[in-house]
């Protein structure tokens, strides 16, 4: 499943698409470069008929990836739609939002230069024809957008949380058999992607750790997809020490968390949090915390949630996490 990166032959994926040519080369999408009447031109996506094409100063033309968003009225998908919009090689062109079906996503974020329309399903937004599709919506929702994208050809970004290792097997699968590229990442956000990496290292010397995730009393998935996420990439080091076996705690079960993955989960909802995850590791006489804070606006989100969409477009099957696009 998650792991190296592989290259896409062919970024549309294994679903041939009316009026589109896949690329020839890198599966990076920035990379195919080629002269069009003495101009350099750059394609980023797809070089097809079809796409909508920008021309820039030297005669640089940029053929731009279309997106499709789940989620574009919430906290995090509106902050990202208006961050594509300033994009010159990304096109929202639909979005889906069950309370703004029928209206444009523009009017419905009061903006005036976004009209892409909004539709109820994800059927729907996907007779667009996007390049990729962001979900952005709810754990109950996540794993069937992410299917249906796929056999519409599309590549899929998941920024939605409470998704299961199942869940991550049966995505990865179907993406597999049709050849295009799934990225689900917890949290888009740098600190968090930091978090990921120094609390790796961690491990590989300390034996002993447990993650304590930290949101909002109204958030019903528990961990949080950050955690749950840093527990995934810890178990490639091997599962945290106990010095006491589970089953032999004296005290109500539960009360030393859930093992997730190899990792023990404490998960606090309370007024007042936004997103923290600590990472605690301890050795005799000697502690180490690692912690990612987020605070109350989406922003931090954008530019990883932007670069996983110009990313996923060359990877083949699941990825869990920024870091598998990111140079370290």
């Amino acid at each position: 499943m998650a792991g190296a990166l592989e290259p896409n032959p062919e970024p549309g994926g294994g679903r041939r698409r009316r009026g589109r040519a896949p690329h020839r080369g890198s599966g990076d999408p920035a990379s195919l470069l080629h002269r069009d009447g003495g101009d350099l031109a750059v394609r980023v996506g797809w070089s097809a008929v079809d796409e909508e094409e920008l021309a820039g100063p030297g005669g640089l033309v940029v053929t731009a990836l279309k997106v499709t968003v789940a989620g574009a009225t919430g906290w995090a998908g509106s902050a990202l739609a208006r961050g594509i919009l300033g994009e010159g090689d990304l096109s929202l062109v639909s979005a889906v939002s069950r309370t703004h079906a029928g209206r444009s996503l523009g009017d419905a974020l009061g903006l005036e230069d976004l009209d892409a329309p909004c539709y109820a399903s994800a059927e729907q937004a996907l007779e667009h024809d996007p390049d990729v599709f962001v979900e952005y919506t709810k754990p109950d929702a996540a794993k069937a957008h992410a299917l249906q994208a796929l056999d519409a050809g599309a590549h899929v970004v998941v920024g939605t949380s409470g998704l299961g290792v199942s869940d991550y097997e049966e995505i990865d699968e179907a993406a597999r058999g049709v050849g295009l590229g799934v990225l689900a990442v917890g949290n888009f956000a740098l600190t968090a992607v930091l978090l990921q990496k120094f609390a790796e290292m961690a491990a590989r010397y300390v034996p002993h750790w447990e993650l304590i995730d930290y949101a909002g009393s109204g958030k019903r998935d528990a961990p949080s997809g950050t955690a749950r996420e840093l527990a995934n990439r810890l178990s490639s080091v091997g599962p945290s020490a106990l010095d006491v076996p589970l089953d032999e705690v004296a005290g109500p079960a539960g009360a030393r968390g859930a093992r997730l993955e190899g990792t023990q989960v404490h998960s606090v909802r309370l007024p007042g949090f936004v997103l923290s995850v600590d990472a605690v590791f301890g050795m005799p006489d000697q502690r180490l915390t690692i912690r990612h804070e987020a605070g109350s606006s989406a922003e931090p989100y954008v530019g990883g949630a932007l670069l996983a969409i110009r990313k996923v477009v060359g990877l083949v099957g699941l990825h869990r996490g920024l870091d598998q696009v990111m140079e370290f």
